[in-house]
C-alpha cells in the first residue's frame, strides 16, 4: 500500500525494516511491507520512478543530495543499483543508520573524489568509485595478488610493500573514511586435497592475505581504528572466468574499499566535512 504525506524537505529515511520512505519537496511515499512484492525488480522500478518524479524540481546539488541521501543497508543497496552502469552496490557502510540530508551525499562524494584521485597514483592499483550500501560514494581500490604475493603464499613481496606504503598515506589523509579489506582467490584446486578441502584452504588463504595488508598497513602506521573489517572469501564472488588463466588472475586480489564514516557524515551534514 502507497501512503502520501507532506513533508518539508529532500531527505531519504529509513523508518524501520518494513517501512521505507523516499522524501522530495512535497511528499514522501512509503512503500509499506516491501518485502512482500513479488521481486526486487518492481521494487527497483517503483523506487526509481519516484526518483525521476522528484528529480523534475530540484537543482544538481539537491539532486546529488537525493542519491546520496541512502539511509541504512536496505535502502541504499538499492540504490546503488539504480545510480548507473558504473556504480556498483557494495555491502560495505551498512552498519551506519545516520539519516544523509540535503547536500550531504554531495559533499561526501567530493570527498570521495579526491580520495580516489590520490589512489589512483599508488602503483599496482587498480581505482574505481563505487556505491556503498548507504547508497553514498565510496572508493575501491584492488590489488592484484600476483603482485602482493606468490602463489599460495600470504607473505608480502617487496614490490607490494611498495605499492603499500604509498596507499597508507592516501588512508593516513583520509582518516574520516572507514576501510575494509577484503581477500579472494581463484577456484583452483590443492595437492592431495578434494574440492571441499581446497575450497576451505583458498578461504584460509584468503584471510591470511587479507591479514597481511592490514597488519602492514597498521605497522605504517594507519590507525587500528580506522580499518573496520577484514575478511577473506576464498573462491566466492570471482570478478572474471576461472576457466582461463587470465581470469583465475583477476580473481586473486585484496580489494581496498574507503567509505564514509559515521563522523564523516554527521559533519556533511553539518556542513563542515572539507
Amino acid at each position: 500500500m502507497f501512503f502520501i504525506k507532506k513533508l518539508p524537505h529532500y531527505a531519504f529515511c529509513l523508518k524501520k525494516k518494513t517501512d521505507i520512505c523516499i522524501v522530495n519537496s512535497n511528499h514522501y511515499i512509503n512503500l509499506n511491507q516491501h518485502r512482500t512484492m513479488k521481486n526486487s525488480k518492481f521494487f527497483a522500478i517503483a523506487l526509481s520512478g519516484v526518483m525521476l518524479l522528484s528529480a523534475c524540481n530540484m537543482n544538481n546539488t539537491t539532486k546529488g543530495g537525493l542519491i546520496g541521501g541512502g539511509s541504512g543497508g536496505a535502502i541504499g543497496a538499492i540504490v546503488g543499483n539504480l545510480i548507473g552502469k558504473d556504480a556498483k552496490a557494495t555491502a560495505i557502510g551498512a552498519a551506519i543508520g545516520t539519516v544523509v540530508g540535503t547536500g550531504a551525499g554531495v559533499l561526501i562524494g567530493k570527498k570521495m573524489d579526491k580520495a580516489k584521485a590520490a589512489a589512483e597514483a599508488v602503483k599496482n592499483a587498480q581505482v574505481q568509485s563505487v556505491t556503498d550500501a548507504n547508497g553514498l560514494q565510496a572508493v575501491k581500490v584492488s590489488f592484484d595478488s600476483g603482485i602482493l604475493f606468490a602463489t599460495g603464499s600470504s607473505t608480502l613481496q617487496a614490490a607490494a610493500k611498495n605499492s603499500l606504503a604509498q596507499f597508507s598515506n592516501v588512508l593516513k589523509t583520509n582518516t574520516d573514511a572507514d576501510v575494509a579489506i577484503q581477500g579472494y582467490t581463484d577456484n583452483a584446486g590443492w595437492k592431495n586435497s578434494t574440492a571441499e578441502q581446497s575450497a576451505q584452504k583458498n578461504l584460509n588463504l584468503s584471510q591470511q592475505r587479507a591479514d597481511a595488508v592490514s597488519n602492514y598497513l597498521r605497522a605504517l602506521g594507519v590507525s587500528p581504528s580506522q580499518i573496520k573489517s577484514v575478511n577473506g572469501y576464498g573462491e566466492a564472488n570471482p570478478v572474471a572466468d576461472n576457466s582461463t588463466a587470465a581470469g583465475k588472475a583477476l580473481n586473486r586480489r585484496v580489494e581496498v574499499y574507503l567509505y564514509a564514516s559515521e563522523a564523516m557524515i554527521n559533519a556533511a551534514n553539518a556542513g563542515t566535512l572539507h
